[in-house]
């Protein structure tokens, strides 16, 4: 039987950068990688590859800011492999006045206040450059002056009255980055086996048995990480747990800019208002008399996100909005919306009008895709030791998996070595069902995807 120190289940990004930081930072090297599919599929291949360390939560900036760093170094040391971008994100609402929204960049931002900078005339603002993310500043400008925003972003409508622009925010190629890990990970010595675990046995050492082809083998391993994506629960219960985890299905579509609506140099921008979908009388009518389009016909929440993807030079771009809240299982078929790429253009046009020629006449090649977000109640992941001695979890990775997954992989990894985590980290773990406070806290915040 072949023998290992941890197997890791998942070859999702967060599975992939957990093996990575294993060989890199502990000289653990003798891994392996189970998943019945190829490595950065199923979920990651879905990632919309954006980053930001802006959340409305310490904790969770202080995660981000770590991964961050992480890629930056990753991107620095293989020479741009990771094609990082710095335009920043950019947060639009028509309020004038969102003192709620300012009061979460100074909860979210408590350990640098300094960096929250209120513009209300042009000052020394600098616009979105898709340049090198090392020249690009820091912190987060809140652009108050109507003008300044329709000179910095022509594209809005002219109603957006504030924009709070991220800066430590923008795009990564996710795939590279899954790339450059795993050539790390077999040059040390680790492996990939593409196959899905059907049972796990054991304890310190565990036996795993694996259904690769028309066989089955078995594998003996030390120590087990669960990074199995929207299935962490079912390799949980394999060992008796259960996870407070569920799956909501989120769609995006992806089309070439023929009609040039978005600009190169914008940067990610999220729509946060709610509205209500510009429909003729006849067809919100109909809308309204089937319970399955109901929901289009009245009030939605805010979300919608538009960007511009690939080089600057390029035309593609991508919408998304985690619209749905209805829970999935992954085991099923993909629930796909067909209503789904004309809702999105729709809402988006809202806030960027020129997005209207595109309702009901989407490019020739035109992509609508989906995955499944895991998530806990509070959005916040899980990652350390579970309940099982020798087992370990990284995992509800929520809408930023791709983002998070370098910081996800270190800190899983010191656990397994045994090595000191970050302090933000230790909110991560499965205890955190216990720390009533803090969930009461993170309830009143509103914890969400964007």
């Amino acid at each position: 039987m072949e023998q290992v120190d941890v197997a890791v289940i998942g070859a999702g990004s967060v599975g992939i950068a957990v093996a990575y930081y294993l060989a890199r930072e502990h000289g653990i090297t003798r891994v392996a990688l189970i998943d019945p599919r190829d490595p950065m599929s199923l979920t990651s291949a879905q990632s919309g590859e954006n980053y930001r360390n802006w959340w409305p939560h310490p904790v969770m900036t202080a995660f981000t800011n770590h991964s961050i760093a992480l890629m930056e170094a990753m991107d620095a040391a293989s020479g741009e492999r990771l094609h990082m971008t710095r335009g920043g994100y950019a947060l639009v609402t028509r309020r004038g006045a969102p003192d709620d929204l300012i009061a979460g960049l100074h909860r979210g931002y408590s350990d640098s206040p300094g960096k929250i900078r209120i513009r209300e005339s042009a000052g020394d603002y600098r616009p979105p450059r898709r340049g090198p993310w090392q020249q690009a500043p820091d912190g987060v400008d809140v652009l108050l002056d109507r003008d300044l925003i329709r000179r910095t972003f022509p594209a809005y409508a002219r109603d957006a009255a504030a924009v709070i622009h991220i800066r430590r925010a923008g795009s990564i190629d996710a795939q590279q980055m899954g790339s450059l890990m795993l050539e790390v990970i077999r040059d040390a010595g680790g492996h990939l086996i593409k196959g899905e675990v059907k049972s796990i046995s054991g304890g310190s050492p565990f036996t795993l048995e694996i259904a690769a082809g028309e066989g089955t083998r078995a594998l003996m391993a030390d120590r087990i990480v669960n990074a199995a994506g929207p299935f962490i629960n079912d390799i949980a219960r394999m060992l008796g747990e259960d996870l407070p985890v569920q799956c909501v299905y989120q769609q995006k579509i992806a089309f070439p800019d023929t009609e040039k609506a978005v600009p190169r140099d914008m940067p990610f921008t999220i729509d946060l208002d709610g509205q209500v979908l510009a429909w003729s009388d006849e067809d919100r009518e109909i809308l309204a008399a089937d319970p399955a389009t109901r929901r289009l016909s009245e009030p939605m929440k805010g979300g919608i996100h538009c960007r511009p993807d690939g080089p600057i030079d390029g035309t593609w771009i991508k919408l998304g909005w985690a619209c749905n809240d209805a829970v999935s299982d992954p085991h099923g078929e993909e629930p796909v919306d067909p209503q789904f790429p004309d809702t999105v253009v729709r809402a988006a046009s809202r806030l960027n009008p020129a997005l209207g020629v595109y309702i009901g006449r989407l490019p020739r090649g035109a992509r609508h895709y989906g995955g499944y977000y895991t998530m806990t109640k509070e959005n916040w992941p899980l990652i350390g030791p579970m309940k099982t001695p020798g087992a370990t979890i990284a995992g509800a990775l929520s809408g930023y998996g791709s983002m998070a997954a370098c910081a996800a992989g270190s800190i899983c990894a010191a656990c397994i070595a045994g090595k000191p985590i970050p302090d933000y980290a230790r909110h991560f773990g499965l205890g955190r069902e216990s720390n009533t406070a803090l969930l009461a806290e993170l309830a009143a915040l509103g914890q969400g995807t964007l």
